[in-house]
């Protein structure tokens, strides 16, 4: 007990020692006292002030600007001619449109279907009417670079893209009056182009070169295997056809409406095909010739392929014209006087047929000389 004792006194010693010490000085200044360590406090930490998020801000809110379809037209996927069809849209349709091109060639809407279906896509907007000049945003979908925008070439009248360069090969779809195109090359007679096509195999298609305005027809190159092809056509002694589609066309909504100047254009052509007992049997034709004149003298040509016949009435506010005798495949000059402003429609039909005729056809109307 008596150790524990002066450990216990040694211990308070030596604390009052050290409580007791003091620091000596030298001529005024001060000298640490040897054997004292002076602890160094840790700098305070004071945290950052915490920013608080603002609130995100929304997204403007676009309002659909409304318009009518002028003619039957594919509702594109991307804003080019050659992009994936969604659908087409019947003459007089309204659309909700939503956005556009950078150019304003190309209108972003949604719109309905003919059989109902709600779709989102892109139109021609040389096909679709508005009020006045929409206000909406540029809208860049997909690869829209400057040269498959502009393309090489441009349709003139409304055609097929088939599957290969013949009426015998497959419709891949429409091409609209004023959509461009990008030429790829030729077959070996010139008279079909092949051109880019998302839904063609390969992404290409082809069509009628009468139809297409190019400066770089001549310079085209001939399509790999395009002497082949041609000798196969050549050498198929029992073509293979299938029903024409059907456009949707009617009296009501034809499948073109042309205002035809026999001064300034002098003349506008149509082609397409039809088909009886199945597919597509009649096409309707609207036109509005104008002239300085009072009366107007015109000229018709009808020229077909494939293994029918078709026949052509004259048609105007609804009445059947029965002054002249109907048209058929093969004929040309046909004469007619009609009047200015007026509109006429044509009402081309497939001939009944026990077992299925196909006819690809072109339409021209031209003014007398």
């Amino acid at each position: 007990m008596k150790k524990y004792q002066v450990s216990f006194f040694l211990l308070f010693m030596i604390f009052l020692t050290a409580c007791s010490m003091e620091v000596s000085t030298v001529n005024g200044d001060s000298v640490p006292t040897e054997g004292i360590i002076t602890a160094t406090l840790y700098p305070t930490f004071t945290p950052r002030a915490t920013a608080t998020p603002l609130p995100a801000t929304a997204a403007p809110t676009v309002d659909p600007v409304m318009g009518t379809v002028t003619a039957q037209i594919n509702v594109r996927e991307l804003p080019r001619a050659s992009s994936a069809s969604l659908g087409m849209l019947s003459i007089n349709t309204e659309v909700e449109i939503i956005g556009k091109d950078a150019d304003g060639d190309w209108y972003k809407f949604n719109a309905d279907l003919p059989k109902g279906e709600r779709v989102t896509g892109w139109g021609s907007a040389g096909f679709i009417s508005t009020e006045s000049k929409p206000n909406v945003p540029v809208v860049s979908e997909g690869d829209t670079s400057t040269e498959d925008a502009e393309g090489n070439g441009q349709v003139t009248q409304k055609i097929n893209v088939r599957s290969g360069p013949g009426v015998d090969f497959e419709a891949l779809g429409l091409l609209n009056v004023g959509d461009s195109i990008s030429l790829l090359a030729k077959n070996i007679s010139g008279t079909w182009l092949e051109i880019e096509y998302e839904t063609g195999e390969e992404g290409k298609g082809w069509v009628f070169a009468s139809y297409v305005e190019s400066e770089i027809l001549d310079d085209l190159p001939l399509a790999e295997g395009a002497v082949e092809i041609a000798t196969e056509i050549a050498a198929t002694l029992a073509p293979v056809y299938t029903p024409a589609p059907d456009d949707g066309d009617s009296m009501e909504e034809p499948a073109i409406d042309i205002t035809f100047s026999a001064s300034d254009s002098r003349s506008f052509s149509y082609s397409s095909d039809l088909s009886s007992p199945e597919g597509d049997a009649e096409d309707w034709v609207a036109f509005h010739p104008d002239s300085t004149e009072d009366r107007v003298d015109l000229l018709i040509d009808l020229k077909c392929e494939g293994n029918g016949k078709i026949y052509v009435e004259l048609w105007q506010g609804g009445i059947q014209l029965t002054e002249w005798e109907p048209v058929s495949c093969g004929d040309s000059d046909y004469p007619l006087n009609m009047y200015k402003n007026v509109t006429y429609q044509f009402r081309l039909m497939a001939k009944r047929a026990s077992k299925l005729e196909y006819v690809s056809y072109i339409l021209q109307v031209r003014a007398a000389p």
